[in-house]
């Protein structure tokens, strides 16, 4: 199953999180399918491309809870 969530980058003190689409499968390790948007905290930049994530929704993936209150913000 593909969930779509946030993956942590970035360093100490100052998290960066991409919303990426994953196999749930694979958990921490291995690659995202598809980068989906970003959110730097510290600055308030919100990036989300929605077509692309209607699009994994079609085709069965679920959203982190995380991921809905980013969207439901945007």
């Amino acid at each position: 199953m593909v969930k779509i969530r946030l993956s942590k980058i970035g360093r100490k003190k100052a998290p960066f999180y991409r919303i990426v689409a994953v196999d749930e499968a694979k958990k921490n390790v291995g690659r995202a399918l598809e980068t989906l948007g970003y959110w730097y905290p510290s600055k308030g930049n919100l990036e989300i491309k929605k077509q692309e994530i209607k699009a994994w929704i079609a085709k069965g993936a679920q959203i982190s809870p995380s991921v809905q209150k980013l969207i439901a913000k945007k």
